[in-house]
């Protein structure tokens, strides 16, 4: 039987999306149980779909059967993307698709919307992992039209647009996702263009302390201060610079070098020569490149974000296997590895959260963290001069 819990958000969303099936256009008029509408165009229009789909929202098993096809599509691109970087072992893909009850509770109990900005995003991924980049550019828009969390990922993926195009380049790659977060929105910014734009993108949304799972071991109050709030921003933001100067950037160039045509650059090289020392880049393929700088960004943002609520465990659960193994491993560290996976499933499957679970949560991250900065550093090359080929003296008996 279905838990009594289970229709909360599914039945917030129906009546959201309801009032715009009635003809409703003023963003500010949407509502649900839960509170107004806070999400993007795009996710009217895809749950609008799953509104008449469902018998305006009634046939809860077939929404969950359509969720189930949901996850297991995830799943497919996800094992796709893994597939091409070749960095993580096969026995981690068992976690990934069986050992997370929470996961299943997003994607087939709860019906988030979550999980459908996060399906857009891996395909949006694979479509940059194939060097279409302009169609993966629309894809990565149109999940964030779902959902804002995948912003978390556009850091990473404007470094990437950078490198790859320039700035000049790059221009055109940014107006398909602003122009089509404009078509989206368009019958809502015909009616009330800043009731749309403040419900739909608002980043000072003060969130509820007994929802939070990250943040459980401080005082309520420091949880609500915005002097809080402004820290972990500057924290997220100097992470970011500081993972693009020194671990995303892989040229001997100035970074400012990103902006110019590619083809005016040095080419990037794995091995650098500093003092006389030999270092060399750790080794990813192109495709694991890619990956690292979007799994990297947006794992930085869930480091930093103000709280984090069970539906949000989504965000990065799937990117998780690779930030653990895509730097260097040996045999003895596969084990600590799946470790820090099931103390990880442990926090978020620990309602209500505790002042535990949390810091536990928080030690988890900043290991992970500590292991990218310096896996992914440059690493000394032992460099031993070659034997000598001067020819030995003969012996005179020789001669």
């Amino acid at each position: 039987r279905r838990p009594a819990d289970t229709e909360i958000d599914w039945k917030a969303y129906m009546q959201e999306v309801e009032g715009f099936a009635n003809g409703t256009l003023d963003y500010t008029q949407l509502k649900g149980d839960t509170g107004p509408l806070v999400y993007p165009a795009g996710f009217v229009y895809i749950f609008l779909g799953l509104y008449y789909a469902t018998g305006r929202g009634s046939d809860i098993r077939l929404a969950q059967y359509l969720f189930a096809g949901l996850y297991l599509l995830n799943l497919l691109l996800v094992f796709r993307i893994y597939c091409r970087t070749n960095k993580v072992p096969p026995y981690v893909f068992f976690f990934m698709c069986c050992a997370s009850y929470r996961i299943h509770s997003i994607f087939v109990l709860r019906l988030f919307n979550d999980p459908v900005a996060m399906a857009l995003l891996f395909l949006a991924i694979n479509l940059f992992l194939e060097e279409r980049w302009s169609w993966g550019c629309l894809l990565f828009s149109l999940a964030v039209s779902v959902k804002m969390n995948i912003l978390l990922f556009a850091p990473g993926l404007l470094f990437l647009l950078l490198q790859r195009f320039g700035l000049l380049g790059c221009i055109p790659k940014l107006c398909i996702c602003a122009l089509l977060q404009v078509v989206l929105g368009l019958p809502f910014l015909l009616v009330n263009p800043v009731g749309y734009l403040t419900r739909s993108f608002d980043l000072g949304r003060q969130f509820q302390f007994k929802w939070t799972v990250n943040w459980r071991f401080l005082p309520e109050e420091v949880f609500q201060n915005r002097v809080f709030h402004a820290a972990l921003l500057l924290a997220h933001l100097a992470g970011l610079g500081l993972f693009a100067l020194h671990r995303w950037h892989s040229s001997k160039e100035n970074i400012l070098t990103l902006l110019k045509d590619p083809g005016k650059r040095k080419p990037a090289s794995p091995r650098l020569t500093v003092n006389n020392i030999l270092w060399q880049v750790c080794p990813l393929n192109a495709s694991a490149w890619i990956v690292f700088i979007l799994f990297s960004s947006n794992f930085l943002g869930v480091c930093c974000s103000r709280s984090l609520h069970y539906q949000f465990y989504v965000w990065y659960f799937h990117t998780l296997p690779y930030l653990l193994w895509c730097t260097p491993t040996t045999k003895v560290a596969h084990m600590p590895k799946v470790l820090l996976l099931g103390v990880i499933e442990l926090c978020w499957n620990t309602y209500p959260s505790t002042v535990c679970s949390s810091l536990s949560l928080h030690i988890c991250h900043g290991l992970i963290l500590l292991q990218l900065w310096y896996g992914t550093a440059p690493t000394p090359v032992s460099h031993t001069p070659p034997p000598s080929r001067k020819p030995t003296a003969m012996s005179k008996k020789a001669q």
